[in-house]
């Protein structure tokens, strides 16, 4: 048996009928609050004292009290070397703007607000919980959207996505190897939520579920078609956003695109292509 796979499960679904839930632009807010640490945390060293022991997560102290220590290990950079300081921020920043422009605001704040939750679950049984590995797992929804993408790896050499994807882990595999298994069980609750929100994906290229062909993209080709020959014959507009009524003629550089999600034949400029109520007719 066929099935078909739309990918518009329990979590699309709350995006969809919550399209003003979360945060706009949360990565820049973490990054811009990790580096604020960071520098608070270097210039502590040199009046040799020091402020990350009170903001990191530890069940017991947290137990009795510290409850702040819930949130603050949000903010709790990796290293304070300043370079690597700066790196990691702006890691974290262009990943999360990727992710949230890919999936919308709603779903990605709902992506991050479940890896940290399950992250102090986690750091309640073993003690601790580092915020690292939920910003590893943008890069790696990343890589599992776009395998094949190519970035300059530190700034210079051209590689894959999928081969840096791949690096993180074995990197990770080391560390375990190095420390001991504590780091694949503080990685862990970040690794669940990554696979609860690429599954539909992992489904499709595990053979759980095969796509069958869906008739909407021959559609929207023969829309687009249309489109085109009405706006040769009438020398109008050939895409207008169903959202905000932007066409091609007032911004011929804007991208438009059909939505696969609404019934019938709805076009978005890229501006809400990802944010957006689907149209329903049901």
């Amino acid at each position: 048996m066929i099935y078909r796979n739309d990918h518009y499960g329990p979590i699309d679904r709350f995006c969809a009928k919550h399209p003003r839930f979360g945060i706009p632009n949360l990565a820049l807010y973490i990054a811009v609050g990790q580096a604020a640490v960071g520098i608070v945390e270097l210039i502590m060293e040199l009046m040799r004292r020091e402020i990350l022991s009170s903001l990191i997560f530890y069940s017991p102290l947290i137990l009795r009290g510290e409850i702040w220590r819930l949130v603050t290990f949000i903010f709790v950079p990796t290293d304070t070397n300043p370079f690597y300081l700066l790196l990691s921020c702006y890691v974290i920043f262009w990943t999360g703007q990727m992710l949230e422009r890919e999936w919308g605001t709603p779903k990605f704040n709902l992506f991050y607000l479940s890896g940290v939750l399950w992250s102090i679950v986690g750091g309640m049984i073993l003690g601790t919980a580092s915020i690292y590995y939920i910003h590893l797992s943008f890069f790696l929804i990343i890589a599992t959207l776009y395998s094949e993408m190519q970035v300059l790896f530190m700034f210079v050499l051209p590689i894959k996505m999928k081969w840096l994807a791949i690096l993180d882990v074995a990197l990770i595999l080391f560390d375990a190897v190095r420390i001991g298994p504590i780091v694949l069980l503080v990685a862990l609750p970040s690794f669940i939520n990554y696979f609860i929100f690429t599954w539909p994906v992992w489904s499709l290229k595990l053979g759980f579920v095969r796509r069958r062909a869906d008739p909407q993209v021959i559609n929207f080709k023969r829309a687009k078609r249309q489109a085109e020959k009405k706006a040769r014959e009438t020398g109008g507009y050939m895409h207008k956003c169903a959202v905000c009524g932007l066409t091609d003629q007032d911004d011929p550089n804007m991208e438009f695109r059909y939505c696969s999600k609404c019934d019938g034949y709805y076009c978005y400029c890229a501006n809400h292509i990802n944010n957006h109520i689907h149209i329903r007719q049901d």
